[in-house]
């Protein structure tokens, strides 16, 4: 019988962790970290992730700014409220919640964001030093399944990993991480030929291809670790991953559920990014 990955408990170990150091930060420094979200427009899904974020900062201590801009604002409003975050001392993490309405140039949004406060690493600056493992912050979904792994004791030296995507968000970021760690890696995508042999091989199986339960038992491995990074929602109103649960569940040694599984992982690495942050301000005070 397959072992599930409880996002939810290794969520919740980790941010009394950061709550502890969060404290800590306060009582020795005066210094509470402190986090921006600016969402423009009035997006469903965005509202619900940044009331998610906000709740989060609330119970770990951490100091959140939301800043809500209309569907309507121009580009030069959001970058000179991106500027006023980049100068003020008591914010150590800004983010800017995807997706933007049209008219609003997202890689312009990113790069305008100081690399020092850039908490979801998507900064030019901050995704090459990835590349190169001379880092500050990490992407929060990969760092997250990095840290599911790690509470489990999942080993990846050595083992084939296989991601199903390859998104600058997850399945590129991902790669590289597995890579840090020894891994052999092996992208995979659309247009990739025989999937199923592909993913089969696997002993650590990352699925991020927005494909509502895409992949059954026939691309999975014996024994093997199953990350599912999708959320769909099916017309009968569930929530679904890329990864179907059932079909698979009782052929692998360890997996993720949908809901419950990475997407707890991803605020949380926010809030520990924000608060790496936050400890960094102090030597440049």
């Amino acid at each position: 019988m397959s072992k599930i990955i409880d996002g939810k408990a290794v969520s919740a170990y980790l941010r009394q962790e950061i709550k502890n150091e969060v404290e800590k930060l306060i009582l020795d420094h005066n210094v509470q970290p402190g986090l921006a979200v600016i969402l423009v427009g009035t997006d469903p899904a965005s509202t619900v992730y940044v009331r998610n974020k906000h709740k989060a900062c609330e119970a770990t201590g951490i100091r959140s700014v939301s800043i809500e801009l209309p569907a309507t604002v121009s580009e030069d409003e959001v970058l000179l409220k991106i500027d006023e975050l980049n100068r003020d001392d008591t914010i150590h993490g800004i983010l800017v919640q995807l997706p933007l309405p049209k008219h609003i140039d997202e890689k312009k949004v990113i790069n305008a964001i100081s690399p020092a406060k850039d908490v979801d690493a998507f900064h030019p600056e901050n995704v090459g030093r990835i590349m190169t493992g001379d880092y500050k912050f990490l992407p929060c979904t990969p760092a997250g399944i990095i840290s599911l792994l790690d509470y489990y004791k999942v080993e990846i030296e050595g083992k084939s990993c296989v991601i199903i995507g390859r998104s600058n968000i997850v399945g590129k970021p991902m790669a590289h991480l597995l890579l840090e760690r020894n891994g052999t890696v092996t992208v995979a995508h659309s247009r990739t030929k025989d999937l199923k042999a592909t993913a089969s091989q696997a002993d650590i199986l990352v699925v991020a291809i927005g494909k509502p339960e895409l992949i059954n038992s026939e691309y999975v491995k014996e024994g093997a670790v199953v990350i599912d990074v999708g959320i769909n929602r099916k017309s009968d109103g569930r929530l679904v991953g890329d990864v179907d649960f059932e079909s698979v569940k009782d052929k692998v040694s360890l997996i993720t559920p949908v809901p419950g599984g990475v997407g707890p992982m991803t605020i949380t690495t926010l809030l520990r990014n924000t608060l790496m942050s936050a400890k960094t301000s102090l030597n440049k005070a």
